[in-house]
């Protein structure tokens, strides 16, 4: 049993001791803390937050317990209900809120559960808002209103029809060619909201034809919810035998976005903001960012139609600084995940299914034909566990010291690069793990580097 607290928020198990776990008392302390730390911010104010979720098990106890504390703080609240993350992260700019949270543990197991804490832009709270929430909640330094200043909640039934609204109305959205183009796809929710959403998106789309799997919002996800192609057996199965022109799979609350070519094989995940990217960029000359963990193929193309590329440290917080620093016209990170200002600063897996439907009509290619015409990388995606007594800043030092005599990237744990590849090791904000990443010009090659660290920090 888990609880990490990060600036991906604060992300535990259900049930278990009170401060080892994400349970009943740690959920109200840290709403109560960061309702506070919001308040500082401004003083006198009567405050509003969104609230929304997604659909696991535990989430409709979170919520209560959320709205509950939020309205004993003097906070009123919206409440969206089943959501997505990059829905709430609208609404909050929609509704002038001043924060919003969302309910959602993302692509971890259904045990998990979290608190993803946003500013009144919708975006994630900076490392400082963050670590003052955390100070406030380990010395439950809060107070609750008197009866005569409680919050009230009001219900929003509609919020992803509103976000679906403004995608439709984006200038490189074009509804009239994707219905030409009549598609065939399968949707792969795993049984969260990706199920309301990405169904209801495609058919405002005028997508012909959808054929739905695992898209029952009941939270009981019927495989792991990461989409990686060990997860994906049954969506590649489907788009097979239905001959579907894609499947479309997200993760429980749809900030990441993966496909299935018509062949049944993935099109790569690393390769969705590359896609989406080529097409921007063609539109939209301009620089873009991702993280340090992301493909090279993004610079390349990049680099391709006269921008910038540049990588930022792993978090959406950290891309979206630095894509604000860089004016980028698009980035994102390499786990399928999307941010397109133009309509917010958040990874979005509906905006990001709106564009590659457009470019692929536009362009009249499939999947396949469409992936062959970018560089080939291979990543290799590997874990290490931690121990509590685990001393990682020696297994950094480490890596630096044995390999001085290569380029080096030190801003988010190390990043070693080398002649045709690199290898990117950091330990992760939303599990007690080591993530090692590695990507080179062959699959042998990715795995080779990645054994390779892993062997000089045993």
């Amino acid at each position: 049993m888990t609880l990490i607290k990060s600036i991906s928020g604060i992300r535990g198990t259900i049930g278990g001791k009170t401060g080892a776990n994400l349970t009943p008392v740690d959920i109200v302390k840290f709403t109560a803390s960061f309702a506070t730390t919001i308040a500082e911010k401004n003083p006198g104010k009567k405050l509003s937050f969104v609230v929304g979720r997604d659909a696991r098990i535990s989430g409709e106890n979170v919520e209560q317990l959320v709205n509950a504390t939020l309205t004993a703080m003097g906070v009123s609240v919206i409440n969206t209900g089943l959501s997505t993350t990059p829905t709430v992260e609208m609404a909050v700019v929609r509704h002038h809120a001043d924060a919003g949270i969302i309910l959602t543990a993302s692509h971890n197991p259904a045990q998990w559960n979290a608190l993803k804490l946003l500013n009144s832009k919708g975006e994630f709270i900076s490392g400082s808002e963050g670590e003052r929430v955390l100070d406030l909640a380990e010395n439950e330094s809060f107070s609750f209103e008197n009866v005569n200043n409680l919050g009230h909640i009001s219900v929003e039934t509609d919020s992803i029809e509103k976000h679906i609204d403004a995608i439709l109305n984006l200038n490189l959205v074009d509804i009239e060619l994707i219905k030409q183009a009549g598609f065939k796809i399968v949707v792969d929710g795993v049984n969260s909201t990706g199920g309301i959403a990405i169904p209801s998106l495609l058919k405002r789309l005028g997508v012909s034809e959808i054929v739905e799997l695992y898209c029952a919002p009941d939270g009981h996800f019927p495989h792991n919810p990461e989409p990686l192609p060990e997860h994906l057996t049954d969506l590649s199965s489907l788009v097979i035998s239905e001959k579907a022109d894609m499947g479309i799979v997200v993760d429980p609350d749809v900030d990441r976005l993966a496909f299935v070519m018509e062949n049944g094989e993935m099109f790569g995940e690393e390769y969705t903001l590359v896609a989406v990217s080529d097409y921007i960029l063609q539109n939209k000359p301009g620089n873009t960012v991702s993280n340090l963990s992301s493909t090279k193929a993004l610079r390349d193309i990049t680099e391709k139609w006269g921008g910038t590329y540049t990588a930022s440290a792993v978090g959406e917080v950290n891309v979206v600084e630095m894509m604000k620093q860089m004016n980028a016209v698009i980035g994102g990170e390499g786990n399928g995940g999307i941010i397109y200002p133009e309509l917010h600063y958040g990874r979005d897996a509906l905006v990001g299914v709106a564009l590659m439907l457009t470019y692929l009509a536009k362009i009249k290619l499939s999947l396949s034909q469409l992936r062959n015409t970018y560089p080939d990388y291979f990543v290799s995606k590997n874990k290490l566990q931690l121990d509590p007594n685990m001393d990682v800043a020696a297994l950094y030092n480490r890596l630096v010291n044995h390999y001085k005599d290569y380029p080096l990237l030190t801003i988010d744990g190390v990043k070693v690069e080398f002649s045709d590849g690199w290898v990117h090791v950091r330990t992760s904000n939303t599990e007690p793990i080591m993530r090692i990443y590695a990507e080179a010009t062959s699959a042998e090659k990715a795995r080779f580097y990645a054994d390779e660290i892993i062997k000089v920090m045993a």
